[in-house]
């Protein structure tokens, strides 16, 4: 299973909240100095779309058109429009969970992210304060599962259409999750369809995991299987609205609640 882990921030310790204008650390692409650095904010570092882009590929065509910026290169097929929490890259879709950005005519997207799109590698120097690219191999492009896909988006819709992204995001983590731990099945239909203590997921039972999966339900399975993390380990969520039982709440840690539903280790 493809689980790139998106790590969005250069260093919780030395970057964490807003950086002042006069402190923002140095941007070296393929170790020239890059003035492209326009925030940090939460750990993350907003870099400018084209400049970022020009250096990693100096005969890239860069464009905009109808609120989209949009990069051709070597290799790569990449879209940022201003307000998405995505930008998409040969077909894979790259969260952003603040959102791609738009600031004095320049799109501004986190570095980490663009250089993921780019196949390109990312080094934080603390001692100089640099943030060092390199490009890297060549750009890579979707290779969604199509079983994985299919279902993790059909249980995401059951569970979670019409919530926010984060929280559609969050319902796909926990089956990942639980993929990932040696108490559930090891892919994605075992541990939709586990019937152990009678079912796991009530659309299993109710027979809402067939039904066609939403657009932005889609979309969530996407991030998820790119590495779009909103809950950590969590491996349980509920609405305690609609729960008949409250086993989860009596035994297991709560870690957070995103739109109707509780998250828990």
């Amino acid at each position: 299973m493809k689980r790139t882990i998106l790590a969005l921030g250069l260093s919780a310790a030395l970057l964490a909240g807003q950086a002042l204008a006069t402190n923002l650390p140095t941007l070296r692409v393929n170790g020239e100095p890059i003035p492209a650095v326009h925030a940090v904010e939460d750990g993350t570092t907003y870099v400018g779309l084209r400049a970022v882009s020009r250096a990693l590929d100096p005969r890239a065509d860069i464009s905009w058109s109808e609120g989209t910026a949009a990069i051709h290169g070597d290799g790569l097929a990449l879209t940022a429009s201003p307000g998405l929490p995505y930008l998409t890259a040969n077909g894979r879709y790259l969260y952003i969970p603040a959102g791609v950005r738009a600031e004095n005519g320049r799109v501004l997207v986190p570095i980490r992210v663009l250089a993921d799109a780019f196949g390109a590698q990312v080094i934080w120097n603390g001692g100089t304060r640099e943030i060092l690219v390199e490009n890297g191999s060549a750009a890579p492009w979707a290779n969604y599962d199509p079983d994985e896909l299919y279902w993790l988006s059909r249980i995401i819709s059951a569970e979670s259409q019409g919530e926010p992204l984060n929280g559609q995001i969050a319902v796909g983590n926990v089956v990942l999750n639980r993929v990932e731990h040696p108490d559930f099945p090891n892919s994605i239909y075992g541990v939709i369809f586990d019937q152990r203590w009678g079912g796991q997921f009530e659309p299993v039972r109710n027979g809402t995991i067939y039904l066609p999966p939403t657009e932005g339900s889609l979309l969530a399975a996407k991030l998820v299987l790119e590495g779009a993390d909103e809950v950590g380990d969590c491996l349980y969520f509920l609405n305690p609205v609609l729960a008949g039982n409250f086993w989860t709440v009596e035994n297991r840690p709560f870690y957070a609640t995103i739109g109707c539903h509780d998250f828990y280790r």
